[in-house]
């Protein structure tokens, strides 16, 4: 998994509640065994029209908002199914991080397991954001995870809070698997002081 330490994109906002993971990622797109690729069937149903056009009212499509890497959303962003796939197909399209004033519990832990990091802050500082990326050619925010700090090019700056084990996963790199991998030897070594009888971990 990638680090993230510190991140300055193109920032793009689809400001609207309770974006659910079907509209991330329709379920027809679930049956693909990789997990790549995805990234092309991000919001189809609105990128796409019913021939595959692309749709240039959706803001994805349009030129100024090109290659940008955070995104803006509303409230209760990735509510809805527990799949994985909503995540992946974010972070495979080119995002980095998601900023919104509340996400769905299930769809925020999953995110952190890709490596996209998630930022709640209050819904004001939300719009403002919002506006920006409205009024401004090519917004840019800076994310600096180490200092837990958001920032622009205008004076805006803006500390978050995040919970400090995700935080230290990312800054590092490490899904959960490959964070237990850091205890092998630990792990191995009581391995080979349990009884025989008992059953192994393997």
């Amino acid at each position: 998994m990638q680090k993230f330490i510190k991140h300055k994109g193109k920032a793009v906002a689809i400001f609207q509640p309770n974006i659910d993971t079907d509209q991330i990622l329709p379920k027809q797109f679930l049956k693909r065994i990789d997990k790549t690729g995805f990234g092309n069937f991000l919001f189809y149903d609105w990128r796409f029209d019913e021939n595959g056009n692309p749709n240039p009212e959706f803001i994805l499509n349009q030129e100024r908002y090109k290659d940008a890497s955070i995104l803006i959303a509303g409230k209760n962003f990735g509510s809805g199914s527990s799949r994985e796939h909503a995540p992946w197909a974010l972070f495979d399209y080119g995002f980095r991080a998601i900023l919104a004033p509340s996400f769905g519990e299930i769809f925020y832990n999953n995110s952190f397991n890709v490596g996209l990091l998630l930022v709640t802050l209050p819904e004001g500082i939300i719009k403002t954001l919002v506006e920006k990326t409205e009024t401004l050619e090519h917004y840019e925010l800076e994310i600096d995870l180490q200092t837990k700090q958001i920032s622009d090019d205008f004076g805006f700056n803006e500390s978050f809070e995040i919970d400090e084990f995700k935080r230290e996963k990312l800054l590092k790199g490490l899904d959960d698997i490959s964070f237990i991998l850091q205890f092998q030897d630990q792990i191995s070594e009581y391995e080979s002081k349990r009884p025989l009888w008992m059953p192994k971990v393997l």
